[in-house]
């Protein structure tokens, strides 16, 4: 049960997400892109930058921020995904890579989203 809640609030978290990005001029062109290595939740463009996001959504009161949520671990399987994307999608290879994070943090109903362009490189 938990699991199904989990995977709701995720929902909500990630079509705030890309609200947030459609509001901001950006073009969503794939949700929850995954391969075996891992998995991208919002892949997205605006102008020549392709947009590989991973949304993190968490209680107000979480011991762990949603950003500090996205350790090195996570960041390199969104990066080795994100080389997989570009390679079966020829169409996106000349578009510059960023790497974001979209946050929204809950508390009791009331969402705050919070969005960060180039969290992390191709060279963590």
């Amino acid at each position: 049960m938990a699991v199904t809640q989990n995977r709701n609030i995720g929902n909500i978290g990630e079509n705030l997400i890309c609200e947030y990005l459609i509001g901001n001029g950006y073009i969503i062109i794939k949700r929850n892109y995954t391969k075996l290595c891992g998995e991208i939740d919002i892949i997205a463009t605006k102008g020549d930058i392709i947009a590989f996001v991973e949304v993190k959504t968490r209680k107000s009161d979480s011991l762990v921020s949603p950003l500090e949520a996205v350790t090195k671990s996570k960041q390199r399987k969104i990066i080795n995904t994100a080389e997989i994307f570009l390679t079966e999608y020829a169409e996106y290879q000349n578009f510059q890579p960023s790497f974001d994070v979209g946050t929204v943090t809950n508390d009791n109903g009331k969402f705050t989203v919070d969005y960060y362009e180039n969290t992390f490189s191709l060279d963590i």
